[in-house]
């Protein structure tokens, strides 16, 4: 479905934009926005509308530096610009949006009066995924962006999958909690942060007491429950913009408080056992009403473990206090 007669989209300012030969994309596809980028107003409001007549989104600038400007504060997957522009030429634009850095894929399409072999080769080596005549047919113009809309929504596809199958690689998939393979990444960080910065930093070692009788009398859907519950409630003691809290085991836990000392961090774990022990949690096979244990590990930026066995210290001793916490013998007083 294209426009009768191409028409030079430069030479016909007359073109019905109502026309039904243009192509539309569905109203269900992800709208896709480009960025115009040519110094003639009536270039750049001609384009803008064919494009929104196609489902794009329209950003438009007169030079490269005000193209920049957008690109850093709108997301943009397809830029159409042209070769000469003010500030710098398109190829210096194409040039840097290569090494810029932006956090996702932009095509770019470079629509030129400029048509020698030359110039095609240069706009492509410069980093243009397509290169397209100002001469050329409106429909192919359209056709050639659609292209683009088509590729950088499969690189945003793939982008968003990556990042679901990192997030899933270091999340306990019955809880929502991060799993072992999280803490043992993340916690190194924290240490080293710790000790850079000379800030204190706790970290609450967890176990539901006597979880083995839930599953055995209630059964293990009721179990989970469990777990899910501890979760819920441990999160909600937590700030949300630091504190993390990690599922280690079958019933235990580890929450990490960076800029916590030792009265703060019996604070949290005395809360996190108040709301506990306030209200039983809803199973399939009735209300279950648990405790947890806490242990409590807080560290002064001089006590903070280094070397390549830091991690496993810090573990050892959080491990130690949980079982002190069992004994009565721990800092945490309710």
């Amino acid at each position: 479905m294209f426009l009768k007669n191409p028409t030079n989209i430069m030479d016909d300012p007359r073109i019905d934009l109502h026309d039904t030969l243009i192509p539309h994309s569905s109203d269900t596809q992800a709208q896709c926005r480009v960025l115009i980028v040519d110094n003639d107003d009536l270039i750049r409001a001609r384009l803008a509308a064919l494009l929104a007549v196609s489902n794009f989104a329209v950003e438009v600038a007169g030079g490269g530096e005000e193209a920049l400007h957008i690109l850093r504060q709108v997301t943009c997957q397809i830029v159409l610009t042209d070769w000469d522009i003010p500030d710098m030429d398109g190829l210096a634009l194409c040039r840097y949006l290569r090494t810029a850095g932006f956090e996702s894929y932009i095509y770019v399409v470079m629509l030129t009066v400029r048509g020698a072999k030359q110039d095609v080769l240069a706009g492509l080596a410069a980093g243009a995924d397509d290169y397209v005549s100002k001469g050329t047919p409106i429909e192919e113009i359209l056709a050639r962006i659609e292209i683009g809309r088509r590729i950088t929504h499969v690189e945003h596809s793939l982008r968003a999958s990556n990042r679901e199958n990192h997030r899933l690689s270091v999340t306990d998939p019955l809880t929502g909690a991060h799993n072992l393979r999280y803490l043992m990444k993340h916690l190194p960080r924290e240490l080293a942060r710790s000790k850079r910065y000379a800030h204190p930093l706790a970290i609450l070692t967890c176990d539901i007491d006597s979880f083995k009788e839930v599953n055995d009398r209630f059964g293990h859907q009721a179990g989970d429950q469990v777990l899910q519950a501890f979760v819920a409630r441990a999160a909600s003691c937590l700030r949300k913009a630091c504190d993390w809290l990690a599922r280690i085991g079958g019933d235990e836990f580890i929450i990490v408080l960076p800029e916590t000392t030792l009265p703060g961090a019996n604070s949290v774990a005395q809360k996190l056992r108040r709301l506990l022990r306030a209200q039983p949690v809803t199973t399939n096979t009735g209300l279950i009403a648990f405790m947890a244990s806490v242990g409590v590990t807080a560290l002064a930026a001089a006590d903070v473990p280094s070397g390549p066995t830091a991690v496993q210290d810090l573990l050892v001793t959080a491990d130690r206090n949980l079982y002190a916490c069992k004994r009565g013998e721990a800092h945490v007083i309710d």
